[in-house]
């Protein structure tokens, strides 16, 4: 059952999130206006976000409400009550994650205070969140696309670093190799490339090698808060018993409120998080760049509606599988996705930066063959011990 459900996972991952990289990129890019005279780049990085967040909550609300049980409170439903967690099996003080029986760290409480130490850390996952999609959608001004999904392949790198720092977890010997190779594949990358982004309100803004460097540090910055998003919800999984679709209702939920506060105020401009400039309202100037650019609407569905589902497969992963497992599972979905992008929008990829990539994604191919190693190590031993049980 667990192969099943993998597999689907891994399906359902790449299907979506293939459509989703696609409206990413259009959405980095210039879009006519309509006197067809001019063509500007979206800058609301939060109005997208606050799109997507919002169908994510909705779709998983929806997923909940279908797959719920006869006669479940809505507490339950949304994993506030500790009574879900007998219902799914918790009991004795343990808790099953990831398939591993392990204590829990929480003594029998109210399902009010189940939820006050719940939602807590839901909405340190959401401002993480809410904090990195601008710093990740503004580097896509100073590197290419191609290169931001080989640097976001660098997360196991971050979720490693976030798991260490703030929970002092410890990874296998080979964990760090994988790290090294990846690293090693994308500072190899980085240095032989050679195409420019597409920048400015006309794609005619001068490139300056200084710009590649400000786009890599707002990219370095977005991977350190998507590990702290990663290793934060692992320690949810593994301190309370709720499902990956309640996980993904409350921090998409957190996420649009956030984000919508953050748009509708007339804040002044702030770089990266608050483009908007003259105390305006970055709602406002997203909907009149609506109005302005129509085209934008197909990528900016396209990105929302796919990006809600995937999650829906995101979190199912998460919960049974583990951040580490569901970063692998990214990371070789990001070498389909950089070959997808080369193949619509034209990238010219240098032998250097070919070289890179395979560096890259030689490292992830010795995370799955030793993880696929040790699933099989525990297959045997597994059926070692109902061998011994039936023979007593």
């Amino acid at each position: 059952m667990s192969i099943i459900r993998l597999g689907l996972c891994v399906s359902g991952v790449y299907a979506m999130f293939l459509l989703w990289a696609i409206a990413q990129e259009r959405l980095s890019v210039p879009f006519q206006s309509v006197d067809g005279q001019s063509a500007h780049k979206f800058k609301s990085a939060l109005f997208i976000g606050t799109c997507q967040s919002f169908l994510s909550s909705l779709s998983a609300l929806t997923y909940i409400w279908i797959r719920r049980k006869s006669g479940s409170s809505l507490p339950v439903l949304l994993g506030l009550d500790r009574g879900a967690e007998r219902a799914n099996g918790t009991s004795n003080g343990k808790v099953v994650t990831n398939g591993r029986t392990q204590k829990s760290h929480n003594p029998p409480s109210s399902s009010s205070s189940h939820g006050n130490r719940l939602l807590p850390g839901y909405l340190q996952c959401s401002v993480f969140i809410t904090l990195a999609a601008p710093f990740g959608f503004a580097a896509l001004s100073y590197i290419t696309y191609p290169t931001m999904v080989l640097g976001k392949s660098c997360k196991l790198v971050p979720v490693m670093l976030m798991n260490v720092l703030l929970y002092r977890r410890r990874f296998a010997p080979h964990k760090y190799l994988v790290v090294m190779m990846v690293t090693a594949g994308i500072s190899v990358f980085m240095f032989f490339g050679n195409e420019k982004p597409s920048k400015g309100s006309n794609g005619t803004q001068p490139y300056s090698p200084y710009g590649q460097l400000l786009g890599i540090a707002y990219l370095l910055v977005n991977l350190i808060l998507d590990g702290a998003v990663n290793s934060t919800q692992d320690e949810i999984f593994s301190r309370y018993k709720v499902s990956g679709q309640q996980m993904m209702f409350w921090i998409n939920a957190f996420c649009t409120a956030l984000s919508v506060t953050l748009g509708t105020l007339p804040l002044p401009y702030i770089p990266v998080l608050h483009p908007t400039s003259g105390a305006q309202s970055e709602f406002a100037s997203a909907v009149a760049f609506v109005k302005e650019h129509p085209s934008i609407v197909v990528p900016l569905v396209q990105f929302s509606l796919t990006g809600a589902l995937g999650q829906l497969f995101i979190f199912e992963t998460l919960q049974h599988f583990g951040s580490l497992t569901l970063v692998t599972i990214t990371l070789t979905r990001k070498m389909f996705t950089m070959m997808l992008s080369v193949v619509i929008y034209n990238h010219k990829l240098t032998f250097g930066q070919w070289l890179g990539a395979g560096v890259v994604f030689a490292g992830i191919s010795v995370e799955a063959w030793v993880k696929r190693k040790d699933i099989h190590a525990k297959r045997v031993l597994q059926e070692k011990e109902k061998a011994k049980i039936k023979s007593l």
